[in-house]
């Protein structure tokens, strides 16, 4: 059975100014998410299911559905703030999503196979992409917590016009996660990595720590158990206007548990994204090298 490919694109993307997941970028104005998909199908994924929200509904199907669609299974659902527990209410306060977690557990009703997850506004390349494809490929049974994250080198992932949030890493000799703590605040400070803490104290990171960027192999197993860390959450949170229900909360508690594994699978090459709209021109010339160098086709999809 084929995998499906989930993109996360329901973020508002404040600090970057604007719709960030539909900027053009590229050098035939694709989008990053045209490189995410491009590389995905040829990985071996057979779907794609983005997670959006109900306001940009009309924009996003003129730009991505009715092109991608083209080339490979597309469908997309939402992401809404009243998306909670039985019981639940949403304080009438609250601005922003859940949190990336949140976003998979809407995609529980459509998805029946091994599947990967991603950010829509980042660029993981093909590496990272065929090696999700593979682990998945060999689960012997969607039964068990056996589970893959791509890993980056913190110094790979920086931002150089602010701070950006990663999953700090601790593995085994095996590449075997033992443990992850979600950081949302890291940047550079006099040639240190450095990310501060909840009470606003400045810890150095090593420039080669293992970091998530949110790329993800799961079973549908995931959803269940997500599903249950969500409710304890929420019942902790749900008047916290800050709280979100990252991934990585999940993963900590699969591994902390004992209840399956997570195996990382090294990536040394250099992501880049567009948190910031300084990020951009970077962004513009990597994908312009790729072109010149042969990695990508531009058009990507071809031409008409």
């Amino acid at each position: 059975m084929k995998p499906t490919l989930l993109i996360l694109a329901a973020g508002i993307g404040s600090r970057y100014g604007s719709l960030k997941q539909i900027d053009k970028l590229g050098p035939s104005g694709e989008r990053i998410i045209d490189y995410s998909v491009f590389d995905a199908k040829r990985a071996g994924f057979s779907k794609v299911i983005f997670v959006i929200r109900k306001d940009i509904e009309k924009e996003f199907i003129e730009v991505f559905i009715k092109n991608l669609s083209k080339h490979i299974e597309i469908d997309y659902l939402f992401q809404e703030l009243d998306s909670l527990p039985p019981g639940m209410l949403c304080p009438k306060d609250r601005k922003k999503p859940w949190g990336t977690c949140h976003a998979v557990l809407m995609a529980a009703s459509k998805i029946n196979e091994p599947f990967a997850v991603i950010n829509a506004d980042d660029f993981y390349g093909f590496e990272a992409f065929d090696a999700v494809a593979g682990f998945l490929s060999d689960i012997k049974s969607f039964e068990s917590h056996d589970y893959c994250m791509v890993g980056y080198k913190l110094k790979n992932t920086l931002s150089d016009h602010g701070l950006v949030s990663r999953g700090v890493c601790e593995t085994d000799p095996h590449n075997y996660l033992n443990k992850i703590t979600e950081r949302t605040q890291i940047g550079k400070k006099n040639g240190n990595i450095y990310y501060v803490d909840q009470d606003g104290n400045e810890a150095l990171l090593h420039e080669d720590t293992m970091i998530s960027m949110n790329c993800w192999g799961f079973t549908p197993l995931f959803f269940s158990y997500a599903e249950k860390i969500f409710k304890e959450f929420m019942v902790k949170n749900i008047h916290n206007p800050k709280a979100e229900f990252y991934i990585p909360i999940v993963i900590d508690s699969i591994v902390k548990n004992k209840r399956g594994t997570v195996k990382v699978l090294e990536c040394n090459a250099e992501w880049f994204g567009v948190t910031y709209q300084e990020d951009r021109p970077r962004v513009i010339s990597n994908l312009k090298d790729f072109t010149r160098n042969g990695v990508y086709p531009s058009p990507i999809w071809g031409k008409g």
